[in-house]
């Protein structure tokens, strides 16, 4: 699995590369130990590519050959949901706006260390404001296990959304109607260990620390044994429509 995600994004970088002088990431010479994703979670923001330092991470490709203008748009994982491969150090990870309009301005900012050998991912977050044009973002490490252990599954949360209180993610069985808590409650820019759960399919729910009703659902999530995933939170969640872009979400990604 690590070796053909290894690949997708080569040659998506080799694409983009043919695009785009300042495109991706110049893939000659060693792969980087490290691996670190991108997620648009900032309600209201417009579609950005990623760059680290002054390297670009992402950009999409359009059918015309050149970049698209939209970026990795909100809700949106970018690369595919991928890890780039990024050499150890210190970094300013920045979203940047895609458009034509104010093309390359940055709208977040996190500075980070990058260790050698581990993954990150890199989260927009909060709301987007049209004033300063600018959203928060943080970054968290992906410390799923080192051996993992293909009978379970791995789950943990991230909270992104700047308006809730920290929140436990809970997964009930739909199968058996056995329901645990993945984890333990979660603040807005933070993220859970990693917990193991048998492979199966479950309703998701968060709830603050006391409640009895949920502040958050989504119903039958798969997660399939030996493989890594991370629920994140997003929107508004003084939001209460069941369709409104901006709606509280658990988001699902795999790690691995």
């Amino acid at each position: 699995m690590t070796i053909h995600r290894t690949l997708a994004v080569l040659l998506s970088a080799v694409v983009l590369a043919s695009c785009d002088k300042n495109a991706v990431q110049d893939i000659s010479g060693p792969i980087a130990s490290a691996r670190i994703k991108f997620f648009n979670f900032g309600v209201g923001a417009p579609g950005v590519n990623f760059y680290a330092n002054d390297t670009k991470m992402t950009a999409i490709n359009s059918a015309t050959g050149t970049e698209s203008t939209l970026g990795t748009t909100y809700g949106g994982v970018a690369s595919g949901g991928y890890y780039a491969a990024i050499n150890p150090g210190q970094y300013t990870l920045t979203g940047k706006i895609a458009a034509t309009v104010d093309k390359d301005l940055a709208i977040a900012t996190v500075t980070a260390p990058i260790a050698d050998g581990k993954s990150y991912s890199l989260y927009l977050s909060g709301f987007y404001s049209t004033t300063s044009k600018s959203v928060e973002g943080f970054i968290v490490e992906d410390a799923f296990p080192a051996e993992i252990d293909y009978s379970v599954a791995y789950v943990r949360f991230v909270n992104a959304i700047s308006n809730a209180n920290p929140m436990t993610l809970y997964a009930k069985s739909t199968t058996t109607g056995t329901e645990v808590a993945v984890g333990a409650a979660v603040a807005y820019k933070g993220g859970g260990a990693f917990t193991s759960l048998p492979g199966g399919a479950y309703d998701l729910s968060t709830r603050y620390a006391g409640a009895t009703t949920n502040a958050i659902t989504r119903a039958a999530v798969s997660f399939n044994a030996g493989r890594v995933y991370t629920i994140g939170a997003r929107g508004d969640i003084t939001v209460t429509s069941t369709t409104a872009t901006n709606r509280p979400f658990l988001d699902n990604t795999a790690n691995r």
